[in-house]
């Protein structure tokens, strides 16, 4: 049975109008799917060329035509190369900061370095200074231990002076034997190393050879002759120290003594000095 002729356009629209959105969907798949990587060969890359050659001819044969060809920008690429600029002067910007940062830093590094040279040099100076006044501090109380030691001798002294207690003591010794000798031991302990205090020596030394210990004796010129000295009684004092070793059975030390004599005190001796050497030398049979 056929149908009327009034329905046939109507199917016939209705068929293409499915064609056409059957295709439509097709593009719109075909358009939403992701596009495959072009591999850029020898011949994609002739193709383009011919591409765009065609289209520089079709913009000259236009522009020729009297209809100029006008190329409007995509807003989207005008906001992005906006962005771009801000971005480069940023960049800029930013360049700029670090150089001045960089400049800074390598001020503060010299400025660094010669705080760090400054600080050693007043290390060094601190460290002298502190030297000399450890030095100094050490001079002061040596010094104040000296004067302590000087007014601690001065008062034990009778007469606070050296030459003063020995000329008692010598005075005292000829009238008093025992008293002489202590006040001529007191000018030794209170008059250490002078030379006041090696003729006390000595002097103690007469005292007792003439009691007739002729060892303690010896002692004491030795312990006056200590430095081999060189004041007036000098030579006299070796010589009664070399006669008081002979008389001690100690020849070897007298003719020692009478050496030394010879080398320090003959050139100024006295003739009677001489004679008595003379004589020692030949009781201790010296060569």
């Amino acid at each position: 049975m056929k149908r009327p002729a009034l329905f046939r356009p109507r199917n016939a629209v209705l068929t293409v109008l499915g064609l056409v959105l059957i295709a439509g969907t097709t593009t719109v798949v075909a358009q939403t799917a992701p596009l495959p990587a072009v591999q850029w060969d020898n011949r994609r890359l002739e193709q383009l060329d011919r591409n765009v050659r065609r289209l520089e001819r079709a913009v000259t044969q236009r522009n020729a035509a009297g209809q100029p060809v006008l190329v409007e920008p995509d807003p989207e690429v005008i906001a992005l190369q906006g962005q771009v600029g801000i971005m480069d002067r940023r960049l800029r910007d930013l360049e700029a900061t670090v150089q001045r940062v960089n400049g800074d830093l390598e001020r503060l590094s010299f400025q660094l370095d010669e705080s760090q040279r400054d600080n050693a040099a007043i290390g060094t100076r601190l460290r002298d200074a502190e030297t000399r006044l450890r030095t100094m501090e050490t001079a002061a109380q040596a010094a104040a231990a000296q004067r302590e030691a000087e007014a601690e001798q001065a008062a034990a002294s009778p007469t606070g002076d050296a030459a003063s207690d020995l000329a008692a003591a010598r005075t005292l010794v000829t009238v008093n034997r025992q008293g002489g000798l202590e006040a001529l031991e007191r000018v030794i302990t209170n008059w250490p190393n002078t030379p006041e205090s090696r003729e006390a020596e000595w002097r103690i030394g007469d005292a007792v050879r003439a009691a007739g210990d002729q060892g303690a004796a010896v002692s004491a010129y030795a312990r006056a002759l200590r430095g081999w000295p060189t004041d007036a009684w000098a030579g006299e004092v070796t010589l009664k120290l070399a006669r008081g070793l002979a008389a001690t059975q100690r020849p070897a030390e007298a003719c020692a003594a009478l050496g030394e004599f010879t080398r320090r005190y003959n050139a100024r001796a006295s003739a009677d000095l001489r004679s008595v050497a003379a004589r020692v030398r030949s009781d201790a049979d010296c060569a």
